[in-house]
């Protein structure tokens, strides 16, 4: 009798619980989207993490971030994962990273969030070629800001899909850095 009871219960909870998304998103996207979740790193402690379509593309776990910008590369009409790497934009070289945006072909979504610190090395130029994927933020981002931001390559418009956080003493969470920024939401598949 005790067990029927349990099974009873089991499934009631089952029944109530809310349902999972891909990446664990808050809803489901549409056909011909590709869910998407990333967070900044937070302080100079946990690396950003980046998923598409419940695939963990950048984590501290994967051990595939660094302090800078990070970056994922996807294939905007089928969603496979193209590259992934970081470039430290406070003691390393901003010329590798500007090399790297040029070499982006039209059609790749562009998945971007910093860790640490992701402005002290950007020159106009890298900004520049970051504002031609649809960011409006690059130009204001500044030492130990936080920063996510996915675009594309080919966008015509600004994207929507950005979230800044300024380094303030006054305002940060952490002591010398701003809260962690997350973004979630639904990109569109590259159509021919």
């Amino acid at each position: 009798m005790r067990v029927a009871a349990r099974s009873a219960l089991d499934t009631a909870a089952r029944s109530t619980k809310p349902p999972r998304y891909k990446c664990g998103i808050s809803k489901a996207c549409p056909e011909k989207h590709f869910a998407f979740k990333m967070a900044s790193g937070a302080a100079n402690v946990v690396g950003p993490k980046i998923c598409l379509e419940d695939n963990v593309l950048m984590s501290g776990v994967k051990n595939n971030v660094g302090r800078g910008i990070n970056v994922a590369l996807v294939n905007g009409k089928t969603g496979e994962v193209l590259d992934t790497k970081y470039f430290d934009m406070w003691g390393g070289d901003v010329a590798p990273f500007i090399e790297f945006l040029k070499s982006i072909q039209d059609g790749t979504i562009v998945l971007m969030g910093t860790y640490d610190d992701g402005a002290t090395k950007l020159n106009d130029e890298a900004r520049r070629l970051i504002a031609e994927l649809g960011s409006t933020s690059i130009t204001n981002l500044g030492f130990r800001d936080n920063w996510v931001f996915c675009g594309g390559k080919g966008i015509k418009t600004k994207s929507p899909f950005e979230q800044h956080i300024k380094n303030n003493k006054d305002t940060n969470k952490y002591e010398g850095w701003p809260e962690v920024v997350e973004m979630e939401g639904c990109i569109p598949q590259k159509q021919d």
